[in-house]
C-alpha cells in the first residue's frame, strides 16, 4: 500500500473515531476521581480500545505490504 493511501484511510479511521467520540461522550469505564477542587481522571478502557484499533491498522497495512 502506497504511503499517501495509507495516509488517507488513517485520516479516515481518526476521523471516524473522532465522530464517534463527540457522540457518545464518555466512555463508560474510565476512571474518575473527584475530591474537593481536585479531579484524577484515569482513562483505561479508552487506552485498550485505542490500542485495539491501532493493532489492527498496523495489522492490515502489515498484511498488504
Amino acid at each position: 500500500m502506497e504511503l499517501p493511501k495509507m495516509l488517507m484511510v488513517a485520516g479516515a479511521v481518526l476521523l471516524i473515531v473522532g465522530f464517534l467520540w463527540q457522540v457518545v461522550g464518555k466512555i463508560p469505564g474510565d476512571i474518575v476521581v473527584k475530591k474537593g477542587n481536585v479531579t484524577f481522571f484515569f482513562p483505561i478502557v479508552t487506552s485498550i480500545i485505542i490500542s485495539i484499533v491501532l493493532s489492527l491498522i498496523f495489522y492490515f497495512i502489515g498484511r498488504f505490504r
